[in-house]
């Protein structure tokens, strides 16, 4: 019930509209109830009009009141007509700003999480919450509640007025109410796990979708079609079972629930003709009730699929909130101060990262893969980073080489404060990376990975992300310093050519070179390439590496890299070994010293021979 109230609490803004709605509700269904009442009056009125006692004078009044009545029935009909079409507008208003500020603050509050937290969720689990739970909620809200106000009201009015028309009847049609509220109950608690469960199917089905249509291109590559197929087929299984779990309990209740008001239909026919043929009770007053009876089962009938909205809306309500109530764990403080200006000087001081808590908090959402520096699991307890130091002058250019999940990545996401350290300190520029405002820290950090992200935008609005404010000259120029103009320009439409989404119609290298001309338009502080250049052709990677150049020119630059041909870009490279630092120095001084990184060398690097110190001065000159 707790997840039931919460919910409540995103109708308080509508309070108005949804009280407006109520109303109108209640007026329409008071509108609703007359008919049962005048529909008995014109039958006392025909009655009378065919007895064979009835004088014409009689006769006469007859038809004007059966006039009256009809006349009267017209205006009921018309009424809840007019009424319940406010109602339904007031109420889809009601419904679609419920929607909309689920969604705003579900996704406002999925922004100011950390990435840790993304790192360890299924994109399609998000998407679910964000989606089909969502949805369940606003029906519920908008339109849920006012049916069972609907629902309620008519059962009073009809069950007052079957009491004021014939007491002793009116008690004996009311007999099965409480054996529905009675098996309604059971039902909403048999029914709430099992609804949970489905939902839950719902959100991992959504995310097998999700990654199947993001990874088709490797699996018609591989030609998996059948093998993504009978996973897929799978998923869909486990939703039809569950969901066959739930459809068995609506099955055994909802006719319990139909079925106890139609015996007592059958007890109001037997006791309420008996009554009519011994005069006790008159053929209209008994054609009144029985509309009033049928009146009163349409509701009871209708509980099971009101309660299965309620149940439904309550197990979506408790899957948004494992969302809402996750703190983020990465606070920005209060009035921050900018960062300080500077020249880009790094520094970390005994500094150590670990995942000590696990991130995958939402059923179904981890994934098999840790946080970043690669293959840590969500149980991880130790350090990805330990007690690590080290200082990088500003403009300077450190190459950082490691196997994977030495803690590469890890290192470099905390000068951007994509993670806390665990333990130690943060710098640049002498300022603690806790200290200052988030926006100032990430406009003086720009990162270019290996597979970059590019939004389904116009090229232009790509670059521009980094600067929306940017002239149509500044975007240009940093197409040109990331030699990126030329290709732009052959584009079907230039700049304002659209990418599609994440960029797929273009090259890899082209996206690469977007995305070095994003990182310039920025004018960073620092530059972050992570492994920029791992995965294009050697003819790209010489365009990629002017650009870079570029990029690198005057600011302070960490690389990330396996290829001795990017490395050579670095003054120094330190080597990481297990989240440690184990050598640094240039690469004549590594291969002497080192014998990791030797080894690193002789096994991944297999370019080296373009990494001698003359040959690394004459390709950064050349660049």
């Amino acid at each position: 019930m707790t997840t039931f109230y919460r919910l409540l609490g995103f109708l308080r803004p509508y309070k108005r509209g949804l009280g407006t709605s109520w109303v109108l509700a209640s007026v329409a269904m008071v509108m609703t109830v007359l008919m049962p009442y005048l529909m008995g009056q014109a039958v006392e009125r025909i009655h009378a009009g065919t007895s064979a006692h009835a004088s014409s004078s009689a006769r006469a009044h007859d038809r004007h009141q059966l006039t009256v009545i009809a006349a009267a029935i017209v205006l009921a009909v018309l009424a809840r007509w007019a009424l319940t079409y406010w109602r339904r507008m007031i109420a889809g208003r009601v419904s679609l700003g419920i929607e909309y500020d689920l969604r705003e603050r579900l996704y406002g509050h999925l922004q100011r999480l950390e990435l840790g937290f993304f790192d360890h969720q299924q994109t399609g689990q998000l998407m679910s919450r964000a989606t089909v739970d969502l949805q369940a909620v606003r029906f519920f809200l908008g339109y849920g509640l006012v049916f069972i106000l609907q629902s309620a009201l008519t059962i009073v009015l009809a069950g007052i007025a079957m009491v004021v028309i014939n007491p002793e009847l009116g008690l004996i049609s009311l007999i099965p109410v409480p054996f529905v509220v009675v098996i309604s109950q059971r039902y909403g608690r048999s029914a709430r796990p099992a609804i949970q469960e489905v939902q839950q199917r719902i959100a991992e089905l959504t995310a097998d979708a999700e990654e199947n249509i993001s990874g088709v291109r490797v699996v018609k590559s591989f030609a998996r079609e059948p093998l993504q197929l009978r996973r897929f087929e799978g998923t869909v299984g486990r939703v039809f079972d569950q969901a066959m779990v739930a459809t068995r309990l609506e099955a055994k209740y909802n006719p319990m629930i139909g079925f106890l008001p139609q015996l007592g239909l059958a007890a109001v026919l037997l006791v309420g003709g008996l009554s009519v043929i011994h005069g006790h009770l008159s053929l209209g007053q008994f054609t009144a009730f029985y509309f009033y009876l049928n009146m009163l089962i349409g509701p009871m009938r209708s509980l099971g699929v009101t309660l299965g909205l309620a149940q439904r809306a309550t197990a979506s309500g408790a899957r948004i909130f494992q969302v809402l109530d996750r703190e983020p764990r990465l606070i920005e403080l209060r009035d921050a101060p900018q960062l300080p200006p500077g020249d880009g000087h790094l520094r970390l001081e005994g500094v150590t990262l670990r995942y000590d808590t696990p991130f995958g908090e939402l059923t179904g959402g981890g994934s098999e893969n840790g946080g970043p520096g690669g293959g840590h699991s969500q149980s991880l307890r130790g350090a990805v980073l330990e007690e690590v130091d080290l200082d990088v002058p500003a403009g300077r250019t450190v190459a950082l080489v490691g196997a994977t999940g030495s803690g590469k990545t890890s290192l470099v996401a905390l000068f951007s404060r994509l993670y806390d350290a665990s333990d130690g300190h943060v710098y640049l520029d002498g300022a603690d990376v806790r200290t200052v405002s988030l926006s100032s820290l990430r406009r003086a950090v720009a990162v270019v990975s290996d597979d970059p992200f590019l939004f389904s935008a116009t090229v232009a609005e790509n670059i521009a992300y980094a600067r929306p404010q940017a002239s149509e000259a500044e975007i240009e120029q940093a197409a040109r310093q990331a030699q990126a103009y030329e290709f732009v320009k052959r584009l079907p439409d230039g700049f304002q050519t659209r990418v599609g989404e994440r960029g797929l119609t273009l090259s890899g290298g082209q996206r690469q070179r977007l995305a070095i001309a994003r990182a310039l338009l920025a004018n960073p502080r620092v530059l972050i390439l992570d492994d920029a250049t791992s995965s294009v052709d050697s003819s790209t990677e010489r365009s990629i590496k002017l650009a870079l150049a570029a990029a690198m020119r005057g600011r302070t630059t960490l690389i990330i890299a396996h290829r001795l041909s990017t490395i050579a870009l670095a003054d120094e490279i330190v080597v990481l070994d297990h989240g440690r630092i184990a050598a640094r120095g240039s690469h004549e001084e590594l291969l002497e010293l080192s014998a990791l990184y030797a080894e690193i060398v002789e096994k991944g690097l297999p370019d080296q021979v373009f990494l001698t110190r003359e040959t690394r001065e004459r390709e950064v000159s050349g660049l």
